[in-house]
């Protein structure tokens, strides 16, 4: 183990990247029950190219949102697989948003929008932010 002192910036991302990790997938599980529970609840735009069955969606935000807050309670820990799998997550957690725009827009874009800030705090934190969150 190196004896060199750990930078605030990697402790503060990686805290940063946890809790929005937590989130991202808090918000995905919801939207997924909601998708499951009540598929009528989201109005899909006609003539959409990607053309989505919500449950099917429901079921995937689902899974991904239990995935990625599991992944972002990693990060907390200080794993590095988690910094690996968060970095994964936040990508396809992205794609999976952008097939969800017809169905609820401003949501989707919000959760990419975090997805991106995930990936920058997670990218640039270097290897230096193990053990210390």
């Amino acid at each position: 183990m190196s004896t060199r002192p750990v930078s605030g910036w990697a402790v503060g991302f990686s805290a940063f990247a946890g809790a929005v990790m937590l989130m991202i997938g808090i918000f995905h599980a919801l939207a997924g029950l909601a998708a499951l529970f009540n598929d009528e609840f989201f109005v899909r735009t006609p003539n959409y190219t990607y053309d989505i069955d919500v449950t099917g969606w429901g079921w995937i935000h689902l899974i991904l949102g239990i995935i990625i807050a599991f992944a972002g309670i990693g990060i907390f820990q200080g794993a590095t697989w988690a910094r690996v799998v968060g970095i994964t997550l936040a990508l396809l957690s992205a794609v999976a948003s952008f097939f969800y725009i017809p169905v609820y827009p401003i949501w989707a874009v919000l959760i990419i929008a975090l997805d991106v800030v995930v990936i920058w705090a997670l990218a640039s934190i270097g290897g230096e932010s193990r053990d210390v969150v």
